[in-house]
Order: structure tokens, then sequence, then C-alpha cells
């Protein structure tokens, strides 16, 4: 009996420390927010540099590589999902990065979770990390995932390598079975512009590869 009191009472802590760790904030994956203006200017770069994949070519002069940085990447998709005021920044070209929004669109970030309230962004090296609040179990709990980039057959694919809830480590093999199984539901969503070949994550920088 006195052994199953303390195999009982172990358990009670782990589980009350684990419960503490998944409800924690963990440290954020970006830094502090930008102004509205600086999130402007970053948005209508990210549009001016999309917009050098659609001027033509001549077959004499190779296609160039659109490199586009966290905060350019950030101030884009803070425009798309409704985030950032409509009046603060441009319209969008509607040929953006997959799930960008189109002219004409709701203004909601396709295929994103519905109750996300808020997310950051950032890319390190050849990783791409998000970090996402949303309820799980009427609790406010936030999500980090990592992992890389790429792109297979004209969709942008992601390949998982680390996972959090709040603050807590989970074994990438936990959620990147259900993971792909969203992202395979949302294929479309996913599909790279016509004229885009290949994108990826270089030197903490996103690539787009033209055609």
């Amino acid at each position: 009996m006195k052994w199953q009191r303390i195999f009982s009472l172990a358990t009670l802590a782990i589980s009350i420390i684990t419960l503490y760790l998944v409800l924690k904030r963990p440290a954020p994956v970006a830094g502090p927010a930008a102004s509205p203006a600086a999130a402007a200017a970053n948005a209508q770069s990210f549009q001016e540099k999309v917009s050098q994949l659609e001027q033509p070519k001549s077959s004499a002069e190779p296609a160039s590589e659109v490199r586009i940085n966290s905060a350019e990447l950030s101030a884009a998709l803070a425009q798309a999902s409704g985030m950032m005021a409509a009046a603060a920044t441009s319209p969008a070209t509607g040929n953006g990065l997959p799930g960008a929004a189109a002219p004409g669109a709701s203004g909601e970030f396709p295929g994103a979770v519905p109750d996300v309230k808020d997310y950051q962004i950032s890319m390190d090296g050849d990783i791409v990390r998000g970090q996402f609040l949303t309820q799980i179990a009427g609790k406010d709990v936030y999500v980090t995932l990592g992992g890389h980039l790429g792109a297979k057959d004209g969709y942008a694919t992601f390949d998982a390598t680390e996972a959090k809830v709040g603050d807590l480590s989970v074994p990438v093999s936990l959620v990147n079975e259900a993971l792909q199984k969203k992202l395979a539901e949302q294929r479309d969503q996913l599909k790279l512009p016509d004229n885009v070949k290949d994108i990826k994550i270089e030197n903490g920088e996103l690539v787009l590869v033209p055609k």
C-alpha cells in the first residue's frame, strides 16, 4: 500500500508538471511585433519581390531567385489573414505564396486552422518555425512547429522536425502523421504559382525559385 501511494503521488506530480508545461507560454519564435508603418512597408516589399516573378525575362537573361526575409513573410501573412488593417497595406497581387489571399477573397487565410488566435513565423538556417495560439479542451495553448519547407510535383511540402505544445517538447512522430494528413486534405491550397518551380528556406530566408 505504501508503494502504491508513493506511485500515485509521483504520477500526480508528473501530471501536474506536464499540465503546467502544456499551458505555459513558450519563448516566442520571433522578435517583437513591428510597428504598423514597418509592417506595411514589409508587406509592400513582399509584394514587390513576388511581382518580380511575373516580369517577362529574355531567353538570354536567366530568371533570378526571389528571397524573402522573416519580417516580410510575417507581414504578408498578417495581411492575407486580415490581421493587418487593410488601409495600412497595399492590395495583394494574388500571386504570392500558396495560401495567400487573392483579390476578392474573404481575407481569411486559406488553410489556417479556424480557431487560431495569433501566430508567429521565423526562419533560421534551413528551418522555418511557426508558433500558433489556439484552443485545446477550452484552454488557450501555444503550439510550435519547426521543419523543412520544400516542393514536390508543383506543391509546397512541409516536413516537421520539432514540435512543442506549450513549453513541452513532444516527439515529432506523434504529430507528423496528423500534420501530413491535414496537408493532404488541403493540397489544392499548397499549389505553387505557375511561375515557381521550387520553394525552400535557405540562410534564414524564404527562397522562391522561378521556372
